[in-house]
This record gives C-alpha cells, structure tokens and sequence, in this order.
C-alpha cells in the first residue's frame, strides 16, 4: 500500500501482478471503527483517475 502521488489522501494497493485498487479513509461511522471507501478496483489503468 501507499499513497497516490496526484490525489491526496488517496492510496493505492496491488495484487498479483497487475491488480490494483485504490482506497481513502471515510468519517468514524461506528466509534473506534476506520471507514474505508473502495474507489476504484481493475488493473493499473485505474491509476489514470484514482
């Protein structure tokens, strides 16, 4: 994982060769409990509007 260089706050992970999604952290919904919103999943295409 790490971050996305033109979109702050945005990071990036990837799997298996050319799988890649990238992520942010949303507001608490639950207390004590990180919200992650999935924004974009596919290959390293993605990455062009992450």
């Amino acid at each position: 994982m790490k971050g996305v260089r033109s979109a702050v706050g945005v990071f990036e992970l990837s799997w298996d060769g050319n799988g890649r999604a990238t992520w942010q952290y949303g507001p608490e919904l639950v207390q004590g409990v990180q919200h992650v919103i999935w924004r974009r999943i596919g290959a390293h295409d993605i990455l062009v509007r992450p």
